[in-house]
């Protein structure tokens, strides 16, 4: 036991202070939170002048529901709420677009275009709307533009017209303002999970929750695998392991290295998880201010235990085969290759996060979520959106404990003889024979 101690301090202490860890630890939080204010940050920078355009409404009546529509002053009388102060993203859009109206004095189609196009290409528009007289009766409205890569404004000035031709329209009918307004408010829409223990009703589950849960599980599974082979290769190709096993057993040795990567890993996900609580402590506040509210997801206590117990059986499945294969290889480009088989079991178990979330109480999902190597995400992804029994997660984490302990046994025997093997690459019956010796 003092041994395998010994083992696991060398291992977590070796980790814990490497460059790599240290980065990737401050990087990650970092980087989510960078993702997360971004685009309040991005939307409230002033990206340049609004854009000029001109709009030539051949129908005499679209250009004032078009210009309300493109800027977005509409949003608060449709909702009801004229006193609400507009968001960011609505400020946004009023600033990026100034709308003109183009009066023909008598000018033919084609003399408006030729101006227009004069004004265009001396830069002093960034492009204009044409409304033909006949646009109530599907007539195409034809947008000329200097930067057509902007499709996104296209896409915006597109829904303007729209709705502004369908207001006209409704107009045109003899439906009254306050009728209009009816029929455009947006219905009132709330998704709730119904708490197969107490029935009370939760609103924390959604695809946003059950995506970061699949991908967290599925990429620090895929992580700390790969360190598990890079340190068992590392000593391989260094001899290392040689003078080691003259003082630890090799069974001992791989199991400490197992344990201490996965306190590693433990506490990385620790420091993690603290600047995600902080994010949710000060960064939805900011984002509130800027206009954007952000109403994060309520996980409870339980959800993170089952994390964690997931985790512990998933990386001792994945690990000891990582183990396993940098035993039996003596490069790290042999031990890339190798272990691809690996990585592909892996994400099909992320990707499998999709069909079993739509519809977690399935027969596919539930033996899914019971095969050791795709349990660790499906049953997590069953827990975070619609609870299962509890017998089916403890049968889940049971088959993946025992599937893993089995492993560890298998990757045992081989790593004991692989270590010490160098040149050709073991094949299928000398691992079983290395299996078999006592």
């Amino acid at each position: 036991m003092t041994k395998l101690l010994a083992v696991i301090k060398r291992e977590y202490v070796q980790r814990v202070r490497s460059r790599m860890f240290i980065v990737t630890t401050v990087l990650l939080p970092f980087a989510m939170a960078l993702f997360g204010i971004a685009p309040a940050l991005v939307l409230s920078i002033e990206a340049g002048k609004p854009q000029r355009i001109v709009v030539v409404d051949g129908t005499g009546k679209i250009y004032g529901r078009f210009q309300r529509s493109l800027n977005g002053s509409q949003d608060a009388s449709s909702s009801g709420d004229l006193t609400s102060q507009p968001s960011i993203v609505e400020t946004a859009r009023q600033k990026k677009y100034r709308l003109e109206q183009f009066v023909a004095n008598g000018q033919t189609e084609a003399e408006i275009n030729a101006a227009l196009e004069n004004k265009l290409r001396a830069k002093e528009i960034d492009g204009y709307l044409i409304l033909p007289a006949n646009l109530m009766q599907d007539a195409k409205a034809k947008f000329i533009r200097r930067n057509t890569s902007d499709i996104f404004s296209t896409q915006r000035i597109q829904e303007a017209l729209d709705s502004a031709v369908r207001e006209q329209r409704l107009s045109d009918a003899h439906v009254d303002a306050k009728t209009m307004a009816d029929l455009a408010r947006s219905v009132n829409f709330e998704t709730t999970k119904i708490s197969a223990v107490n029935g009370e009703r939760d609103a924390s589950s959604g695809f946003i929750l059950v995506f970061a849960v699949g991908f967290v599980m599925y990429i620090s599974v895929l992580l700390y695998g790969q360190v598990v082979l890079g340190a068992v290769i590392e000593e391989k190709e260094t001899r290392i392991a040689e003078i080691l096993f003259s003082s630890v057993k090799p069974f001992t040795l791989m199991i400490g290295k197992l344990i201490g990567v996965f306190f590693v890993a433990l506490t990385q996900l620790a420091i993690w998880g603290l600047a995600i609580g902080a994010f949710a402590l000060y960064g939805v506040n900011l984002l509130a201010s800027k206009g954007m509210p952000t109403k994060l997801p309520h996980v409870p206590i339980v959800f993170y235990v089952y994390f964690v117990l997931f985790f512990l059986a998933g990386y001792f499945v994945y690990s000891t085969l990582y183990a396993l294969v940098g035993s039996m290889v003596t490069t790290s480009q042999e031990g890339g290759q190798l272990a691809m088989p690996i990585i592909i079991l892996l994400v099909i178990s992320f990707y499998l996060f999709l069909p079993v979330s739509q519809n977690p109480d399935s027969p596919t999902s539930f033996w899914l979520s019971m095969i050791p190597f795709f349990a660790p995400v499906s049953m997590l992804v069953r827990v975070v959106t619609q609870t299962p029994p509890l017998w089916q997660i403890a049968l889940s984490l049971a088959i993946t404990f025992a599937s893993g302990a089995a492993l560890t046994w298998v990757s045992g025997r081989i790593y004991r003889t692989g270590m010490l093997m160098y040149g050709k690459r073991p094949s299928i019956p000398e691992l079983i024979r290395w299996v078999r010796q006592t």
